[in-house]
C-alpha cells in the first residue's frame, strides 16, 4: 500500500488534507505519515493540536509515494516553512507531490510548476514567487489539477485534491470511487 506523507506546520488549514488522509487511511489501507519542521507538535488553523510521526529532515522520499502540503495562514503571517528542499528531494525521488491552497504556492517557488498544467487560489500568489515561470500552463478552475506527478488545488477543493492525489497514488479503484461520490455530492 502507498504511503503518504503530509507536511504539517503551524495554522494548516486543518480541512485541506483532512478528506484525503481518512479516505486514503481508513478506507484503502494506506498508511498516513505526518510531518513537522522539527517533529515536534502544530496547531491547526481551527485549533487543532497535532503531534507528528517526524521531522521534515527525517522524510524519507524512497520510503514514501507522495508529500502533501496544505495550505493556511502560515504564508500570510509570513512563517511558512520553506518547503522546496523537500519537494525538491521528493520529485528527484520520481515522487507524486501535492500542494493545496497556499501550498501550491509554495511549490511555485520550488520551480516545479514550470513544466506542468497546475492552478492555486490565484495566478497572481504564484507569480509572487521568484523564479516562477509557469504562467502559461497556470489553469483558473475550481477543481484539482493533476499533471506528471503534480497535484495543485485552490483551497476549496479538498474534494478533487483529494480524489487527484489518489489517482496519483495508484489508489483510485470502484471502492475509492464509491467512498469518495459522497463527499461531492452538495455540488452537484
Amino acid at each position: 500500500m502507498p504511503t503518504l506523507a503530509i507536511a504539517l506546520h503551524n495554522d494548516f488549514a486543518d480541512w485541506e488534507p483532512a478528506l484525503l488522509m481518512a479516505a486514503a487511511r481508513g478506507y484503502l489501507g494506506a498508511k498516513i505519515v505526518t510531518a513537522s519542521p522539527d517533529g515536534g507538535p502544530v496547531t491547526s488553523m481551527g485549533g487543532l493540536s497535532v503531534t507528528p510521526d517526524l521531522a521534515y529532515a527525517d522524510l524519507d522520499p524512497a520510503a514514501c509515494d507522495a508529500l502533501v502540503i496544505p495550505g493556511g495562514l502560515a504564508w500570510e503571517k509570513g512563517n511558512a516553512p520553506d518547503f522546496a528542499p523537500l519537494v525538491r528531494a521528493f520529485r528527484a525521488n520520481g515522487k507524486v507531490v501535492a500542494g493545496i491552497c497556499a501550498a501550491a504556492s509554495a511549490l511555485a517557488g520550488s520551480g516545479v510548476l514550470d513544466d506542468v498544467a497546475h492552478t492555486g487560489n490565484a495566478l497572481g500568489s504564484h507569480q509572487r514567487q521568484p523564479g516562477y515561470q509557469g504562467a502559461s500552463l497556470y489553469r483558473d478552475q475550481p477543481q484539482a489539477v493533476s499533471d506528471k506527478g503534480i497535484v495543485t488545488a485552490s483551497g476549496n477543493a479538498p474534494h478533487s485534491f483529494a480524489v487527484e492525489v489518489l489517482k496519483a497514488v495508484g489508489l483510485w479503484s470502484a471502492e475509492a470511487q464509491a467512498e469518495m461520490a459522497g463527499f461531492s455530492a452538495e455540488h452537484r
